[in-house]
């Protein structure tokens, strides 16, 4: 008996996947949970299992396709049951025979390929080429509910299919303004030296996020710098004595900061807020994402409680969060629902960066590398460690003077970290 492979739910606000690889064909057996297809969505790569032992059968989704939750990817033949031969296509007068797996992979335009019968279930083994403009499942039912023309549209799903989005970014558009017209942009011959590679799906969607977050709000950014030598010097006096009482968790300078930031938040809560509509939004807790570096970009898993955390806590969390994120396994639901965000380019040896809001938040902090300079203190000049700060804002919702307090009081318990320990 075949069983049906189903994309599974993808997490919050995630209704769609393509398929990025197959990691078994055809025929081939598999034991069960053993992982079958690999699905990339905007956010993260997930791994599809087989739900038991058995055979690959059909293959529904081709590689590259875009599927929706719940569509079928293929189908499993239960184990001990033989795998059902492909038919052969009828052939006609003075043209070549092909077989129904031949035909199946290359279909001709506008030819459905005869269907591939495995065990109870019929299934052409690739959907048919979705015309330019074709809307997807979900598109389709909020069109015909608003009574729009998907020719007034521009698609950005695969081969120009318009989906769920564009409909409902042509429906936030004034009424005076036409829709725009997607003009086929002809690709320049390449030179010499030059390679093309085809963005990911998480990659159009960052590009993407970014410039919307630049284009919706009124972004600006305030620095200031902090003198971490408390900061290093409680660190190095207490390293040893708190990976032993947590059980090899380290002490980094990460769990100074998101404390910091909890304790300022709380004094400014416009900064943890966000806009909906013509509301504000106030969020009484404190989920801080933590922008960490994948294989395939940046991604920010979200820390959620953060404003109930000990120190420990926080270390263990980020630290699973960079491991997971560099073997891919972050899950879609750790991913979303942050309402501040801090991004640490000083890992990579930036001094000063102006970073971009995580949409829909209202603001980001940027650390920096840590740096000694010389600074006048008490009438002296001393060296000292020193680093650069800088918070991105909305200035819709967050005005100058709260963003500026805001950094100081982020400056001032990092310099006396005992503010933190007695929640000054």
């Amino acid at each position: 008996m075949a069983t049906e492979i189903k994309v599974p739910t993808l997490g919050e606000s995630v209704t769609t996947a393509t398929v990025a690889r197959w990691l078994k064909k055809a025929g081939e057996s598999v034991a069960a949970d053993e992982p079958l297809v690999e699905l990339e969505t905007d956010k993260v790569t997930v791994e599809v299992n087989a739900p038991g032992a058995g055979t690959l059968g059909d293959i529904a989704a081709a590689e590259g396709a875009e599927v929706e939750v719940g569509a079928v990817l293929g189908t499993l033949d239960a184990a001990g049951a033989p795998a059902s031969p492909a038919p052969k296509a009828p052939a006609t007068a003075g043209a070549p025979t092909a077989t129904a797996s031949s035909t199946a992979s290359n279909p001709s335009p506008g030819v459905n390929p005869p269907p591939r019968p495995l065990g109870p279930v019929a299934r052409p083994a690739a959907p048919p080429q979705a015309s330019a403009h074709a809307p997807m499942p979900s598109a389709a039912k909020l069109i015909e509910e608003k009574g729009l023309a998907p020719a007034e549209m521009a698609g950005t799903g695969k081969d120009g299919r318009i989906t769920k989005g564009d409909v409902l970014q042509f429906l936030q558009r004034p009424a005076a303004a036409p829709a725009p017209v997607a003009v086929p942009q002809q690709a320049r011959a390449p030179e010499a030296g030059e390679e093309r590679v085809k963005m990911t799906r998480l990659r159009r969607t960052i590009a993407q996020r970014l410039k919307d977050a630049q284009n919706t709000a009124a972004m600006l950014t305030t620095f200031n710098e902090v003198d971490m030598t408390a900061a290093m010097a409680m660190r190095a006096e207490y390293r040893d004595a708190f990976e032993k009482r947590h059980k090899g968790v380290r002490l980094g300078f990460m769990s100074f900061f998101v404390r910091a930031c909890v304790a300022a938040l709380k004094e400014f809560p416009a900064v943890n807020a966000e806009i909906d509509g013509d509301e504000i939004v106030y969020k009484n807790f404190v989920h801080m994402g933590i922008a960490v570096g994948g294989p395939n970009g940046l991604v920010v898993p979200v820390l959620r409680n953060a404003d109930r955390l000990g120190f420990a806590d926080i270390e263990k969390g980020i630290g699973d969060f960079g491991h997971r994120a560099r073997d891919g396994g972050l899950k879609v639901d750790e991913l979303s629902g942050g309402t501040f965000t801090i991004t640490n380019g000083g890992v990579y040896g930036s001094l000063m960066s102006t970073p971009i809001l995580n949409a829909p938040q209202s603001g980001i902090l940027g650390m920096h590398k840590i740096q000694e300079r010389p600074m006048a203190v008490g009438g002296k000049v001393e060296i000292r460690p020193m680093m650069y700060l800088a918070l991105s804002y909305d200035h819709r919702i967050v005005d100058g003077k709260e963003a500026v307090s805001f950094l100081v009081r982020v400056k001032e318990s990092v310099e006396d970290p005992r503010r933190l320990l007695l929640d000054l």
